[in-house]
């Protein structure tokens, strides 16, 4: 069974930088997607950016292009994200998610309806 589990929300000045983590166990398939995704209250979930297992593709949003970057230990079945130039609009909970298919990380792929397992979600506060 595939599990993850996030790490290193917290409260930061806007400006300011995190590095989320992601440990995730239990793929069976060689080639899977790994997802960021965010939630703020009253809002849609959202994707952020993703990555692929087999060669590192990765994607972002293009409301954190330029201040966010994913990148993956393979050693260590970790997934991180770098947050840089943090602003209050980045406010919101943030989940890491798997898909089955790298297909799903991708510019025509990327949905949190295509992610099949998720983490609890760790909160990210940025204070103005």
């Amino acid at each position: 069974e595939v599990q993850l589990v996030e790490s290193g929300g917290g409260l930061v000045q806007a400006g300011g930088s995190l590095r989320l983590s992601c440990a995730a166990s239990g793929f069976a398939p060689d080639d899977y997607a790994i997802g960021w995704f965010r939630q703020a209250p009253g809002k849609e979930r959202e994707g952020v950016s993703c990555i692929t297992s087999s060669d590192g593709r990765t994607y972002y949003a293009d409301s954190v292009k330029g201040r966010f970057t994913i990148s993956s230990d393979n050693a260590k079945n970790t997934v991180y994200l770098q947050m840089n130039s943090l602003k209050p609009e980045d406010t919101a909970v943030y989940y890491c998610a798997s898909a089955s298919y790298e297909f799903y990380c991708s510019g025509r792929g990327f949905s949190s309806r295509r992610y099949d397992y998720w983490g609890q979600g760790t909160q990210v506060t940025v204070s103005s």
